[in-house]
């Protein structure tokens, strides 16, 4: 198994079509492909023991993506967001490396013996004038093809490691090869340093379908560009959709009469969000799709079908999954766990176990987290109802521990959610002398709304048992949210606790 066989495949069967677009730029399959082989070349010929990527999405991005799978190097994505400091300690992890980089930062780096610095501008002319690799990609399934450093929120990140086995078997598992069609285009906009930007390209490639890069995310350029080049297919996180329906809202004119499919993942959809999504565009199909690094990316989708019957239903159970992640891949197997392990029966709360081809659950340093059986405990926090609807509660660590009593904040918050006055909600526990922890919100209003803390409260205490009221609430213009939209808990419950 090996990424290169899902290029070569591509390039044999539609060489001529545009696999990506950038700006003025594009690359075919055929070229792709060629370039690839070029610079595996000069990978080998470098002697690196991984491939660094530090850029926002350019054509270098898949073409170091593929190179290093052929020269059998790992690639490894770094977020340009980080500092200088922090750079540097991710790239003192993987030396010696190859490292590309746009020309601005280049000098940053350079200097350094184990780091062999390659402006993207260069390392592209390289692939595409350059000889291929004579020697052949190993088919070893067990060569990593990707170390991907987690955010790190809680300590030094760690490396995830994804093998070749697991890049190729949630693609052969969850895409169709050749399904897409010679108009079909992607907009791709997901950081390339996320499981989502590497997923994207793999995906697009082996389906056939033509990706075009928007590097940096703006509401209006998205859909300006989903106009200009005819996009059908699009994957966004949560924040990006909420701007996006809120620049449609705003000019009743803006249409995108070429989108087809939009889907979205990497946190918490709002409801009213995906309501007013499904609203403004109702001839996209939509899909949410919940994935991890660990896993290979996606592993549980809520599809369009699944869309419309939640929203068209009248029976409240239904139509809460629209808010759900959708029932697990064919081949993926998931369980709802408690403290100890133990599978919990439908629509109990606890750890989401997954298990499947796709799934790695392995780091640099720390080795497998699998069970004997083959489980990954994913740390998410979640339930799984009656019909095998997956819904998401937040991480386990997250949990709020009032005297004693383990309360969910996603359960609270999926309440709140429900008031009308609510745009969106962070619940989090904060310091508490009497009960060790008390329940506080941070809220986002819908515009025309004012707050009513006491009205809110009552909201809660009507529904729910009277310790899962939220002691303290504030009201903020927005919450924090990572570019991946993941919401910054952290950075919500040391403001609310100070």
């Amino acid at each position: 198994m090996n990424v290169m066989m899902l290029l070569e495949m591509a390039s044999q069967g539609f060489g001529d079509r545009v696999a990506f677009t950038n700006g003025d730029d594009s690359l075919t399959y055929q070229e792709l492909f060629d370039a690839a082989g070029a610079a595996a070349a000069e990978i080998k010929k470098s002697g690196c023991d991984y491939v660094a990527m530090l850029d926002v999405s350019s054509l270098a991005m898949p073409v170091a993506l593929f190179a290093s799978a052929w020269a059998g190097v790992p690639y490894v994505p770094i977020n340009y967001r980080l500092t200088g400091h922090e750079i540097k300690g991710l790239l003192a992890r993987v030396e010696p490396c190859m490292l590309i980089t746009e020309s601005d930062r280049a000098k940053d780096f350079s200097g350094h013996d184990e780091v062999s610095v390659c402006t993207r501008d260069d390392f592209l002319a390289t692939a595409r004038n350059g000889d291929p690799l004579q020697e052949p990609w190993s088919m070893e399934q067990e060569d990593t093809g990707v170390l991907l450093f987690t955010s790190g929120t809680t300590g030094a990140p760690k490396a995830a490691v994804l093998r070749q086995k697991h890049l190729v078997s949630y693609i052969l598992g969850s895409v169709e090869f050749m399904s897409a069609g010679e108009d079909d285009a992607a907009l791709g906009c997901v950081p390339p340093y996320h499981i989502a930007g590497i997923s994207a390209v793999i995906s697009s490639v082996y389906s056939g379908r033509r990706m075009v890069q928007l590097p940096n995310f703006d509401a209006a350029d998205w859909i300006a560009l989903v106009n200009e080049e005819k996009i059908t297919n699009a994957f966004v996180v949560p924040t990006m959709l909420a701007r996006i329906v809120e620049a449609v809202a705003d000019d009743p004119g803006m249409e995108m009469p070429s989108l087809k499919a939009l889907a979205y993942g990497g946190g918490k959809m709002p409801l009213s969000v995906i309501e007013r999504a499904m609203q403004l565009f109702p001839n996209a199909d939509f899909t949410n799709a919940y994935g991890l690094t660990e896993t290979s990316s996606t592993i549980a989708v809520l599809g369009p079908q699944d869309h419309r019957d939640a929203a068209a239903s009248k029976d409240e159970a239904v139509r809460r999954r629209l808010v759900s992640v959708g029932r697990p891949l064919p081949g993926v197997e998931v369980e709802i766990r408690d403290e100890e392990g133990k599978p919990l029966p439908a629509g109990s709360r606890g750890e989401i176990y997954v298990r499947g081809e796709q799934v790695s659950g392995e780091y640099v340093g720390r080795g497998s987290l699998l069970d004997s059986a083959g489980w990954f405990p994913t740390r998410d926090a979640g339930s799984i109802d009656e019909e095998g609807f997956l819904f998401l509660e937040g991480r386990a660590d997250d949990v709020i521990v009032r005297g004693g009593e383990n309360m969910s904040p996603g359960e609270i918050e999926d309440l709140l959610l429900e008031h009308d006055a609510v745009a969106d909600v962070a619940v989090v526990g904060v310091a508490d002398e009497q009960w060790g922890e008390a329940v506080a919100a941070a809220i986002v209003l819908k515009d025309g709304h004012t707050g009513d803390i006491p009205a809110l409260q009552a909201w809660v205490r009507d529904r729910m048992r009277s310790s899962r009221v939220p002691q303290l609430i504030e009201f903020w213009n927005e919450l924090p949210y990572n570019e991946t939209g993941k919401l910054l808990r952290r950075e919500v419950k040391a403001r609310l606790g100070s």
